[in-house]
């Protein structure tokens, strides 16, 4: 062979490298939609589900990149935010309460829906069992075999052990609510408390809300929660405050800011291990496929500077079953 030709040989396969380098496509990042209805994206809820993602090996921006989108706790825009996601393109839409998974199921029916924060999905015809959902939909629900009304309202009354009258705050757009009212009216009797029922369903109408506790004397207030209430929480605290009323709660995220106390799941957690379904379906698995999972941790949190501030002493029975006393 002659040198010339030798050259040839050695240097087409080697000047062939980068063209086929420049050939192999990007990888692109996976892309989830989130849609908050009443959490935002910088709570320590959603850092919780970055959290989730990190263990599960996803590097945000460069493996998955996170469509934020947050409804501050008004129903009507979900629709709106919803559509945006599927123009997004988003390959899985991640929701925290019922109505946002309502309005998704309904409109994306071909986008795996991830539940991080939803009451009651089978009651609510969100899934067919949490065994087998049989849709597009999967994630965390917070129904347990724990009747957690009952163990609040008992919690309330050990707190306050002169209870004798209180209110309920609830909305009665959210599909689950009623029959949580109906429950709360058979468990009342039997702790020896008059329950008063206070339907609220924009945050205008927290003022009225609070004059009517006032006016029939109630001394503490059941807050049944919601999206609303919780993006509207601060104002819902302040007249609580105003009024000298202790409230007790489903998250912890209302003592967090003031609220006298909360009972209910690990909501952090929730989100923590909703990461977990959005890895298995971005490798392929089917929601439909993929069980519903209950809670696993349970926390009651009381504030002990708003006890101090309304005059409240924390009994020892609790502060033994405390998990955590805000200072």
């Amino acid at each position: 062979m002659r040198r010339r030709d030798f050259i040839k040989v050695i240097a087409a396969p080697a000047a062939a490298w980068p063209l086929a380098a420049r050939a192999q496509p990007a990888v692109l990042p996976r892309r989830v939609g989130f849609l908050l209805v009443g959490f935002s994206p910088d709570s320590k809820a959603a850092q919780f589900f970055r959290r989730g993602l990190h263990e599960a090996g996803y590097t945000e921006g460069r493996d998955v990149v996170i469509e934020w989108r947050a409804a501050q706790g008004d129903y009507s825009r979900v629709p709106g935010l919803i559509e945006d996601l599927v123009q997004k393109k988003v390959e899985i839409i991640v929701q925290d309460s019922t109505v946002g998974t309502e309005v998704a199921k309904r409109m994306a029916p071909t986008i795996p829906i991830v539940m991080a924060l939803v009451l009651d999905p089978v009651g609510s015809g969100l899934v067919k069992s949490l065994a087998n959902p049989g849709g597009n939909v999967t994630g965390l629900s917070m129904m347990t075999t724990v009747d957690l009304n009952s163990k609040r309202l008992q919690l309330l009354k050990e707190m306050i052990p002169g209870l004798t009258r209180a209110a309920v705050i609830w909305n009665p757009d959210h599909p689950l609510h009623r029959r949580a009212v109906e429950e709360l009216k058979a468990i009342g009797p039997s702790l020896s408390i008059d329950l008063s029922y206070a339907s609220v369903r924009t945050p205008d109408q927290f003022a009225p809300a609070f004059a009517e506790m006032e006016r029939v004397r109630a001394q503490a207030v059941y807050v049944i929660d919601d999206p609303i209430f919780f993006a509207h929480r601060t104002t819902l605290l302040q007249l609580a405050a105003a009024a000298r009323l202790p409230t007790m709660h489903d998250l912890r995220r209302f003592p967090e800011i003031g609220a006298l106390m909360s009972y209910g799941p690990d909501v952090y957690d929730l989100f923590r291990r909703s990461a977990t379904y959005v890895d298995r379906i971005l490798k392929g698995a089917k929601p439909t496929d993929l069980p519903v999972e209950q809670p696993t941790k349970f926390e009651l949190v009381i504030n002990l500077k708003t006890a101090k501030a309304l005059g409240l002493t924390v009994p020892p029975s609790l502060l033994v079953a405390v998990d955590e006393l805000i200072e």
